[in-house]
């Protein structure tokens, strides 16, 4: 359905938006990696085609996180280099100006760290994403950022400080919402299952049960 309303907008970059929405959902569903890279270099050939270099940005950061994901390293670096590209241009003009930026971009660069590079990075990217992101529409954002920051701490070694993160977080979605916060959320909680039984993983469930009822 998503994709059959992307088709009968009118700008290229406005379906490319769309795609990428479709891109997001399909990627923490059980269709995969392969369906959500479909949609991606969808939204990359509308973006390319468009009118706001900035979405374009999106869109190569989008297939940057897909690829490292599936565990291509080059291809990841190849189309996180086109983004950073794109937010280079000048964006005199641009009808989405402000949909995307060098913080947003930070923490696909730190996604990408975290599957096909160092965990270390990936955390000092995701610390300089969030402090980038202080604007109110950015919250929902910035949650995501937190959680695969948590994400990073576990495959540091350090699980508890993880957990405590993941409080925060857990404050952050009952304030924000959205599902892909959400699965994101579920997603870092389940890294910790090796842990399952110390007391702050118990904690945690407790936190999520009372503030998100799963």
């Amino acid at each position: 359905m998503a994709t059959r309303e992307a088709g009968l907008l009118p700008d290229p970059w406005r379906r490319a938006t769309v795609h990428m929405s479709h891109a997001l959902t399909t990627l923490y569903s059980t269709q995969g990696l392969d369906r959500a890279r479909t949609l991606a270099d969808a939204a990359v050939r509308d973006a390319c085609g468009g009118g706001s270099v900035v979405v374009r940005a999106r869109a190569h950061a989008l297939q940057a996180e897909i690829a490292a994901r599936a565990g291509e390293q080059r291809q990841a670096q190849a189309a996180l280099g086109l983004a950073r590209y794109d937010l280079e241009c000048d964006h005199s003009g641009d009808p989405a100006a402000s949909s995307f930026s060098p913080g947003h971009l930070r923490g696909f660069e730190g996604v990408c760290e975290l599957y096909v590079g160092d965990a270390a990075r990936a955390h000092d990217r995701f610390v300089k994403a969030a402090g980038a992101m202080v604007a109110p529409r950015e919250q929902v954002q910035r949650a995501i950022t937190a959680t695969d920051q948590a994400l990073a701490r576990i495959r540091m070694g350090d699980p508890r400080s993880a957990a405590d993160l993941l409080h925060e977080c857990v404050l952050g979605m009952a304030t924000t919402g959205g599902r892909v916060p959400s699965i994101r959320l579920r997603r870092a909680r389940r890294e910790l299952r090796p842990w399952r039984r110390e007391h702050w993983a118990v904690d945690l469930d407790d936190h999520l049960m009372d503030v998100l009822g799963s």
